[in-house]
C-alpha cells in the first residue's frame, strides 16, 4: 500500500495558488483513476483505490502547510505503511517553473510543510516529488509568491508540470522510484 500526499492550503482563497500544485496534483491523480478524494480523515482529505494492482491512498491534509506532517503521520500509523512507501508532492522555489525533480528522500530544503513532515516522522527516507515554481521577481517576497497565482505563460508550464507529476507518483508506484527519477528528472515544460 502506497500513500501520495500532495500539499497545499485548504480553502478557496488558496486554489491555484503555487504552494498548492502539490493539491492540484493530487486531483489530478485521482481523476486519471476515477478516484473521489472526499473522506474527512487525519486531517485531511482522503482517497482510496488501486493503481497497477497496489493499494492507494491519497491524502490531502487540511491542516495548513506548516502542519502537514500531522496529518500525513496519522495515516501512515492507521493503515501502518513504512516511509518509503510515502510520496510528498510540493511545490519548490528552488527550482525553475515548470522542472520536476523527483528524490528518493532528502531534507526538506526550508519547504515549511516537508519540515513538518520529516520532524513528525523523525524520518527523510521517503520518496518526493518537487514542482519548480521559481523565485520571485524584483522585490517581490517569497510568502506573496507561494501565495500567488499563475498567470500568463506560466499557466500552460505548470500545467504540464503537474501533468508529469502525476505521471511520475504513479510510475514510483508501479516500477519505483529509480525508475521515476530516470524518465522525470530534468523534465521541464
Amino acid at each position: 500500500m502506497y500513500l501520495i500526499a500532495g500539499l497545499g492550503n485548504p480553502g478557496r482563497e488558496y486554489e491555484d495558488t503555487r504552494h498548492n500544485v502539490g493539491f492540484t496534483t493530487l486531483d489530478l491523480i485521482a481523476h486519471s483513476l476515477d478516484l473521489k478524494i472526499n473522506k474527512v480523515k487525519f486531517k485531511g482529505l482522503l482517497g482510496e483505490g488501486s493503481h497497477e494492482g497496489r493499494k492507494l491512498l491519497l491524502l490531502k491534509p487540511q491542516t495548513y502547510m506548516n502542519l502537514s506532517g500531522e496529518s500525513v503521520k496519522d495515516a501512515l500509523n492507521f493503515y501502518k505503511i513504512p516511509p518509503e512507501k510515502l510520496i510528498v508532492i510540493y511545490d519548490d522555489m528552488d527550482l525553475p517553473l515548470g522542472r520536476i525533480r523527483i528524490r528518493p528522500e532528502g531534507s526538506a530544503g526550508g519547504h515549511r510543510g516537508m519540515e513538518s513532515i520529516i520532524y513528525q516522522l523523525a524520518s527523510d527516507k521517503f520518496p518526493r516529488v518537487r514542482i519548480g515554481i521559481g523565485r520571485p521577481e524584483g522585490e517581490r517576497d517569497a510568502a506573496g509568491h507561494v501565495l500567488g497565482r499563475f498567470y500568463g505563460e506560466e499557466i500552460d508550464k505548470i500545467r504540464a508540470a503537474i501533468r508529469a507529476a502525476a505521471e511520475a507518483a504513479l510510475m514510483i508506484v508501479a516500477e519505483g522510484v529509480d525508475r521515476a527519477m530516470n524518465k522525470y528528472n530534468g523534465f521541464e515544460a
